[in-house]
């Protein structure tokens, strides 16, 4: 019987390594997703907050305290709070409508409507502002018209709350239409039938199906406009001392620009605004998943 000879491995060939099993695999992907997520986290966001915490507290209590309690942050921090949600309560009332009229009705120039209803997204706030003052300036359309009323718009408070309100809807609209289109019509039309009303369809019916996302609308809404520079800028004027038309975000640009001190305490304040909002938003987010 012939022998039959196994061929054996070319001398100094180094061994197959065993593969990989597919679930180690997948667990050396989500660590290496996690730790870029990290990174991102900690180069982008942790570093520059710590930065600025650290700034802000670097000169003492005292001195931080006599940052944020001095006449002008007092001033900035009402302007802006009043700012904000006059601008929040109208981007929520518009934003609430607006979505009605997108996701309940047919008409032509609806898919244009919501393309330019997403616009303050994608446009920079600083061409807002421009914008606003083209339209409302005093060589404006509507602006020699409003200042012989007695109304001005541009470089006074009104024109601070239409830019804030302008850069803030979208997030209260984005929030609204997916619910309407999820929900459907048939809890209206059924409330209808029953002998609802209008105005009692959509309390009974409408806003308590938007309740969770139009809170979670308002929360980044109202973060948003705390924050906000660009278009404000541009249509404030600018304005210390008496008829201030200064928020704070603009304080802390002037004090930077200018070198004086009390920048980053202001900052700092803002931040802690930012970061309760985001977290409210979040554990509303939470809620309504759970749910």
């Amino acid at each position: 019987m012939a022998e039959v000879v196994l061929d054996e491995p070319a001398t100094g060939a180094p061994p197959a390594s065993p593969p990989v099993p597919q679930g180690e695999r997948a667990t050396r992907g989500r660590r290496t997703v996690r730790w870029v997520a990290l990174a991102y986290v900690a180069v982008l966001v942790l570093v520059p907050l710590g930065v600025i915490t650290w700034r802000a507290f670097e000169p003492g209590l005292a001195a931080f305290w006599d940052a944020i309690s001095s006449e002008q942050a007092v001033t900035a921090f009402r302007l802006t709070l009043e700012v904000a949600l006059v601008s929040v309560l109208l981007g929520t009332l518009f934003g609430v409508g607006l979505g009605l009229l997108l996701v309940r009705f047919r008409f032509p120039g609806r898919r244009l409507l919501g393309v330019l209803a997403d616009l303050p997204i994608a446009v920079s706030p600083i061409v807002a502002g421009l914008a606003l003052v083209l339209v409302y300036g005093r060589n404006g359309w509507f602006g020699p018209a409003l200042e012989s009323a007695g109304i001005q718009v541009v470089y006074a408070v009104p024109g601070m709350i239409l830019a804030t309100t302008f850069v803030s809807l979208p997030l209260v609209l984005r929030e609204v239409v997916p619910v309407l289109e999820e929900a459907g019509t048939d809890p209206e039309q059924a409330a209808r039938v029953l002998g609802a009303g209008s105005w009692t369809t959509f309390r009974r019916i409408t806003l308590p199906t938007l309740r969770p996302a139009l809170t979670y609308g308002v929360v980044l809404a109202l973060a948003r406009a705390v924050g906000e520079f660009g278009a404000v800028a541009v249509v404030s004027g600018n304005v210390s001392g008496s008829g201030q038309t200064q928020t704070v975000t603009l304080v802390i640009a002037e004090r930077i620009t200018q070198l004086e001190p009390g920048a980053f305490p202001l900052a700092f304040v803002l931040i802690l605004v930012t970061v309760a909002a985001l977290l409210v938003a979040a554990r509303l987010r939470r809620k309504d998943v759970s749910a």
